[in-house]
């Protein structure tokens, strides 16, 4: 609702035009003529006098807050006394349309004419404080900068509003928004707004809005968690073997090979590899050290932990340690077990699964099969490392032979 104008005077060339309109709470609406910056203020602690002679003095369009973004200002002449000195003032601009283009980095800016004791003056206004920081992805979407956004929920609303509608004639398609943990109280505005959830971490939590009248094409949540188990096998064709602390009574007194999980984020920086990973959960689990050879096998199957998929990588390693050291917290014991005894476990002989693997890596050991061996590389789609797995028969280091 907006309510009655005022024209501020602060001295000499420093005034501001005033309208203030109640949205959730009261807040007031300042243009001031020289900086033009969309500012809050409290009117109580001013010195202010009414704008007299014409009804309408200053309006802005109901339009303001709506999908459009457009507003417009006139201000009639009028007389107002600030500390004994008259002056007259008079402003005029056509209504603005929030969605033109002027340059890419200010792309919300206009030209504001007006008019103070006859002299003309024009100033311009960049928008783009009224809108979230962000930037755009290679998709046609937006990527809200998360360092930037407003702390109150209040101007969160109204530049998220602001922002949805200049990016919706901009013709953006999804909107993603990260809301750090400390900024959890703009969840509930995000939903409000019509943003869904995409998917939460320990430190935020991610939002998203597709903006086009069409089916979204926005990625799910990444839909896979990434196991691994190594056989390690030492030269007396002993098998390393752990029993776990936790387990289902359906596995209970089965010795199994090393397994865990691959670290998303290591040490915060990046994400773990699938032969670094296994290196690591053999040594936390046992305290032997090893080095990887090559993955035997993967398995893939669907609607495991919080009905996500999973692929399980099984791989060879070469012990490089001797001594076992138990990970007390996860692992309730640990030994070298004879091959021929790790393969007649009554569990491991009822399952198909389990047998086939077994299959696999005894004729690796008899020099049948040969598994796939890791090779680093850089792709110029992305320029960026990655890690390759494929099958060699020509290297000597491996010591295997085509199937």
């Amino acid at each position: 609702i907006v309510k009655e104008p005022y024209i501020i005077f602060l001295g000499k060339n420093c005034f501001f035009f005033l309208s203030w309109f109640i949205y959730r709470e009261v807040k007031i609406l300042i243009f001031h003529w020289t900086v033009m910056e969309l500012k809050f203020i409290d009117f109580k602690s001013m010195s202010m006098c009414k704008s007299v002679g014409m009804e309408g003095l200053m309006k802005f369009s109901s339009s303001f807050l709506d999908s459009k973004l457009m507003f417009g200002v006139n201000v009639a002449p009028s007389f107002c006394s600030h500390r004994g000195l008259l002056t007259k003032a008079s402003y005029s601009s056509t209504s603005y349309d929030a969605t033109r283009s002027v340059s890419k980095k200010n792309f919300l800016e206009d030209t504001f004419s007006y008019k103070i004791n006859g002299t003309n003056h024009t100033s311009l206004y960049f928008r783009d404080k009224w809108l979230l920081d962000a930037s755009d992805d290679e998709y046609g979407g937006v990527l809200v900068n998360a360092d930037r956004l407003p702390s109150d929920p209040d101007k969160f609303t109204f530049v998220l509003r602001a922002s949805l509608s200049h990016w919706k004639v901009k013709g953006k398609k999804g909107v993603w928004l990260k809301l750090p943990l400390e900024k959890c109280d703009l969840v509930p505005v995000a939903v409000k707004e019509g943003f869904q959830y995409h998917h939460a971490e320990r430190g935020y939590v991610m939002m998203t809005y597709w903006i086009p009248e069409e089916p979204c094409m926005l990625p799910s949540n990444a839909s896979h968690q990434v196991g691994v188990g190594g056989f390690v096998i030492n030269d007396k064709n002993e098998v390393l073997v752990v029993q776990e602390k936790l387990f289902t009574p359906a596995l209970s007194g089965l010795w199994k090979i090393p397994t865990g999980f691959i670290h998303e984020f290591l040490r915060q920086t990046q994400s773990e590899e699938i032969f670094t990973g296994i290196v690591r959960e053999v040594q936390e689990e046992t305290g032997i050290d090893t080095e990887f050879v090559e993955v035997m096998a993967f398995r893939h199957v669907h609607d495991v932990a919080f009905q996500k998929s999973d692929l399980f990588f099984v791989c060879l390693l070469r012990p490089l340690s001797k001594q076992i050291m138990v990970d007390d917290l996860e692992i309730q014991d640990a030994k070298w077990m004879p091959l021929v005894e790790f393969v007649e476990q009554p569990l491991i002989q009822e399952d198909d699964m389990f047998k086939k693997i077994i299959d696999i890596f005894i004729a690796r050991l008899g020099k049948r099969y040969c598994g796939l061996s890791v090779h680093q590389l850089v792709s110029k789609f992305d320029d960026k490392p990655s890690t390759l797995y494929f099958n060699t028969v020509d290297d000597p280091d491996l010591n295997c032979q085509a199937n």
